[in-house]
């Protein structure tokens, strides 16, 4: 099990960095930004879904640890936040195998 971070902006700030994906209410976000307010933006078949949640409904936000996301209310429904790690291949496989 992976280390929780203590708030839902800690977590995007760490996706940011890591060029990590978000999974809002089941859909893949194809792109997020974190500035004075959250934006994310996914499809849905052909429709394009954009939410917006301020610094003050990311920071109320809460950690669900049995489905390992994140619940935010925009102020008229609860929406579900999952932050899915990026990972990168290593080298050290192939150093292994040389050696």
């Amino acid at each position: 099990m992976t280390d929780t971070p203590e708030t839902l902006r800690t977590a995007l700030q760490t996706a940011l960095t890591s060029h990590s994906m978000l999974e809002i209410d089941g859909l893949h976000a194809f792109e997020f930004t974190l500035d004075e307010m959250l934006q994310i933006e996914s499809m849905d078949g052909r429709e394009r879904k954009v939410w917006r949640f301020s610094l003050a409904q990311i920071d109320s936000a809460e950690f669900d640890a049995k489905l390992q996301s994140w619940v935010i209310n925009d102020g008229n429904a609860d929406h579900r936040i999952v932050v899915l790690n990026a990972f990168a291949a290593s080298d050290d496989d192939e150093e292994d195998e040389q050696g």
